[in-house]
């Protein structure tokens, strides 16, 4: 088969790869569309692979192509995408139910050959079916739909209250979204992008705040009555919204920190005190897993795809590139700023 395979830093190459050999209990599973996630762009454009070479990717849908020995309730042609997570099941974490902090784990598209390849293979547990409802482009973004419900299970989520979302990108929407449809009193995204919160308020979002406005914390404390919010979720990785979400958060709130830091953060006393002040909970949230494996994330996402009240908009699609061409695509993050959305490569 063709597959992008990375030989070293900024050196991926549309060349011939060997097919996947299926053993018992795997599918394998055509790629129809996959994105370029923000973890591959060190990957590719730094010196973050594990190892070389490696075809990365991650996020995607496509059709299942073959079947191992002892898979059931799946056929030839079946919608599908997977949950690249490779759990060991053995450690501890993972007897816990905690999958996403198993100390064993394999990861498809990192570790191991991923999906941006015409073929990838799976153990039918990770494999997640779908309806001819959702589209291909839709669920190329089921992974990072099931990060955001994962995010709102970490803090323990309860409907009934204001909304923060700190960031419009892939995952803030779906945060936004999940938070809206379990129940949100009210959804308020905060970003410096206007063109990103406008698909925010497309998406359903109540409210959302340009943080380039010299008042703009003013204007947030006021719609909440200066209570603060209930919930606040930081989905950039910012050090400023980071920093953000302490003044943000309202007395007794949960924050959750979904996106991941690439700088050093720091915080004045001041800061850092209204955490003990509002005794708010914070806590962190790593990918989107939980027993039974993949987890409950994956099945809602499907469910809510389906439904259609879970939504891609067309906007949230930056470029499509063939395969062939995924070189092109990576070159274009060296420049920052460029790539507002998600690349979907094509095999």
């Amino acid at each position: 088969m063709k597959a992008a395979v990375l030989h070293a830093k900024q050196d991926l190459r549309f060349e011939d790869y060997p097919d996947p050999v299926l053993e018992d209990g795997e599918v394998l599973i055509k790629v129809r569309l996959t994105g370029i996630c923000g973890s591959d762009i060190p990957r590719v454009n730094g010196d973050a692979a594990h190892h070389y070479p490696i075809v990365l990717g991650h996020e995607f849908a496509g059709e299942v192509a073959g079947l191992g020995k002892g898979v059931e309730g799946l056929a030839l042609g079946d919608r599908v995408t997977a949950a690249p997570l490779l759990p060991c099941l053995e450690c501890v974490d993972c007897q816990k139910g905690n999958l996403s902090q198993c100390k064993n784990y394999s990861f498809v598209g990192s570790r191991q050959q991923g999906s941006y390849a015409e073929f990838v293979k799976f153990p039918q547990r990770n494999v997640v079916k779908f309806t001819a409802s959702v589209s291909w482009e839709q669920a190329a973004f089921f992974e990072p739909a099931t990060v955001g419900l994962h995010g709102l299970r970490c803090i323990g989520y309860r409907g009934g209250e204001e909304v923060a979302i700190l960031g419009s990108g892939t995952i803030g929407l779906f945060t936004a979204q999940w938070a809206r449809i379990l129940g949100a009193k009210k959804v308020t995204v905060f970003d410096i992008d206007p063109v990103r919160l406008e698909v925010a308020k497309t998406l359903g979002a109540d409210a959302v705040i340009d943080t380039r406005d010299a008042d703009f914390l003013e204007k947030a404390m006021a719609a909440t009555g200066g209570r603060g919010f209930g919930y606040v979720f930081e989905t950039a990785g910012s050090d400023v919204t980071m920093r953000l979400a302490f003044e943000l958060a309202g007395n007794k709130a949960g924050v959750c920190f979904i996106g991941t830091p690439t700088r050093e953060l720091t915080f004045t006393p001041h800061l850092f005190e209204k955490m003990n002040r509002k005794e708010f909970l914070l806590t962190g949230s790593w990918m989107s897993y939980s027993a039974p494996f993949p987890g409950v994330e994956w099945d809602l996402t499907a469910h809510h795809f389906a439904k259609g009240d879970l939504r891609c908009d067309e906007s949230m699609i930056f470029a499509r590139y063939p395969l062939a061409k995924a070189n092109e695509a990576f070159r274009l993050f060296l420049t920052p700023g460029t790539v507002k959305g998600k690349i979907l490569l094509q095999p």
